[in-house]
């Protein structure tokens, strides 16, 4: 049974604002957070990386920040969401032998 995953913890004051499949992607999220000054704390099973694993949750990495900051992180990573989204669709409408 999988285990209902948190996203607040009033005691530390943090908040869940995303979830990546590998520890690589939580890295250059919490980079991209910590540049604007947000503090970040990833949250993941130690065993997902060590042993290279992404099944069953074991791959996830959960990246908190502080509650105050939760809408400009959040912000920060809509706009990088839609970013990427703006250059795939690019990409796909200029095809693959579009030229150089």
């Amino acid at each position: 049974m999988l285990r209902k995953r948190k996203t607040v913890d009033e005691n530390a004051g943090l908040t869940c604002v995303y979830v990546t499949s590998g520890l690589y992607q939580a890295e250059i999220i919490r980079g991209k957070l910590e540049t604007h000054d947000i503090p970040v704390l990833l949250k993941y099973e130690s065993l997902g990386p060590v042993m290279g694993l992404t099944v069953d949750g074991l791959g996830q990495v959960e990246i908190w920040v502080p509650r105050a900051l939760e809408a400009q992180a959040r912000s920060l990573l809509e706009e990088s969401d839609s970013a990427m989204s703006d250059e795939t669709l690019e990409e796909e409408q200029s095809g693959p032998d579009s030229g150089f």
